[in-house]
């Protein structure tokens, strides 16, 4: 019976590549000399730590971030920038944080969103990856299809697929 994985995972090293890459940009870049920025990524806890001097400098180096992302191959999706920065002396601090596979929530909601759709598959959650089987790849190709319009919060990939 053929089958694929979704699952939605971030290469730490391709991670560690883009936080090098911003930061030789960010030091290069005219508008950022003589001002303090600092860029740290905590491996463990996959949590991203900004610190600049003022607001439309961390808004700056957001877009940088998720530009040289792009061009790297890493999704933006796999950034969560929606939690407030805070200030702390004279510096503007931030904490994103990279998502790193599928919680329970999200592969819940994965699954109705495939039982919905009325497809003749069968999805299960599988730890922080959700397994979908089927009669004919097709249904697959189209559980695909359907996931990569669906407008979900996460980057997602398809793996593993045995016909």
């Amino acid at each position: 019976m053929p089958s694929f994985d979704i699952a939605s995972k971030v290469d730490l090293q391709t991670l560690d590549n883009v936080i090098n890459v911003v930061k030789k940009e960010i030091s290069t870049r005219f508008d950022f000399k003589g001002n303090h920025v600092e860029i740290d990524l905590d491996k463990k806890t996959m949590i991203m730590k900004l610190e600049v001097e003022s607001d439309m400098k961390l808004q700056q180096v957001e877009d940088v971030i998720i530009s040289k992302s792009l061009k790297q191959g890493l999704d933006a999706k796999a950034f969560d920038f929606s939690k407030a920065h805070y200030a702390s002396g004279k510096y503007v601090r931030k904490e994103v944080t990279v998502r790193n596979g599928l919680d329970k929530d999200s592969a819940k909601k994965i699954v109705k969103l495939i039982k919905d759709s009325g497809s003749k598959v069968q999805a299960a959650i599988m730890d922080d990856i959700i397994r979908v089987t089927g009669k004919k790849i097709d249904d697959l190709q189209d559980i695909i299809r359907l996931c990569n319009g669906a407008n979900l919060e996460m980057p997602l990939q398809y793996t593993n697929m045995k016909s």
